[in-house]
């Protein structure tokens, strides 16, 4: 497949650029399947279009302060985003300006003595290796002092509140970017669904390249997913399972929960790393339903979208921005359902 394939136009007034309040006052596009049409809704609305028996399944993951300003020993201004943990203090980092910065250089932070970070070895693909260097304090403790929130560059204007980029469920600080389709959901509506029969099980994949790195081959198949950590507990596993078997569907929370239990389920493996790629004929075996947001163009993320709606994907977008909806990180988000379960499930999604 051509990367271009992916590819749409998304003018700068269609990017939402503050999150909604409240959280699922955020709009829901749910696609009815082929000919069908699609409902305009609330994620509010989310327990009226899935059904008793359905599984919810989220991502716990937690964003940490990850962007760490720092100077160089010149004094000039350097910038460090942590990305993963290799062991032992050192971390894969994206570094600016990195080809300035040569190995072994320390780079200190302004605003505290607990932390610097040692630059070494250029691993290829703008990313470093470097060593994080904590006095007197953890890292936890350290970040909150001197990192910053990692918003994505398309958000301009900040964000007065750190927690509206935290899901409501995060638990571990891990992560170097939110699992956005998350952000919608707020503890009343997890309590609503859950009354009717809908629960909701965690998963952790920790969101770093291999989800927010664009596409740059010219071909699909030519794009190189980095490895991102991911844990899917053994009663997640049970409740999958007690689901299945009474004809209730997995409701997957965003693309980094399809991720880490497709992951799983390709190598048996309930935690470990992940270079998994899902694009063209990929075959689903958790995921029956997608809450996500609205993507890049020319992003895994929507080559993820593709092979699970298939090409309707084009269509759904095209209403979408015809619509005003709000896309991206803060924005709208809508419903999909896998393509190849259409023919059992029609009719199955309730009308407006």
């Amino acid at each position: 497949m051509d990367t271009a394939d992916f590819d749409y136009e998304l003018p700068a007034e269609r990017i939402a650029q503050i999150p909604i309040e409240p959280r699922d006052a955020a709009r829901l596009l749910v696609d009815r399947g082929p000919g069908a049409g699609v409902e305009h809704r609330s994620v509010h609305d989310l327990p009226d279009v899935v059904e008793p028996g359905d599984l919810v399944v989220v991502n716990t993951t937690r964003v940490m302060p990850a962007r760490l300003p720092l100077v160089k020993p010149t004094g000039g201004a350097a910038e460090v985003l942590l990305v993963e943990e290799r062991g032992d203090g050192r971390w894969e980092a994206l570094v600016r300006p990195s080809r300035r910065i040569v190995p072994g250089t320390r780079l200190h932070s302004t605003r505290t003595d607990m932390i610097s970070v040692v630059v070494g070895e250029d691993l290829g693909d703008g990313v470093r290796l470097v060593l994080v260097e904590l006095v007197g304090a953890s890292l936890t403790e350290a970040l909150d002092v001197a990192g910053e929130m990692p918003l994505p560059p398309y958000l301009t204007g900040g964000l007065e509140d750190p927690e509206r980029y935290q899901t409501v469920y995060s638990e571990r600080p891990a992560s170097a970017a939110a699992p956005t389709a998350g952000l919608h959901l707020t503890p009343a509506l997890l309590h609503r669904l859950e009354r009717q029969g809908v629960p909701a099980v965690p998963v952790e994949l920790v969101v770093g390249l291999g989800t927010f790195r664009p596409m740059t081959a010219a071909k699909v198949e030519d794009h190189t997913m980095h490895a991102e950590r991911y844990r899917v507990p053994p009663t997640t596993l049970e409740a999958i399972g007690r689901a299945r078997e009474a004809g209730g569907r997995v409701v997957a929370i965003g693309t980094t929960t399809v991720r880490a239990l497709e992951s799983a389920a390709a190598t048996g493996q309930l935690e470990g790393h992940t270079e998994l790629f899902i694009h063209g004929d990929f075959e689903f075996q958790v995921v029956d339903r997608l809450v996500t947001n609205f993507h890049l163009p020319r992003s895994s993320l929507l080559v993820m979208v593709d092979a699970f709606a298939g090409p309707r994907w084009r269509d759904l977008y095209a209403t979408a921005l015809a619509d005003n909806y709000r896309f991206l990180s803060f924005g709208d988000a809508m419903l999909l359902t896998r393509h190849d379960r259409w023919p059992e499930l029609s009719g199955e999604v309730r009308p407006s």
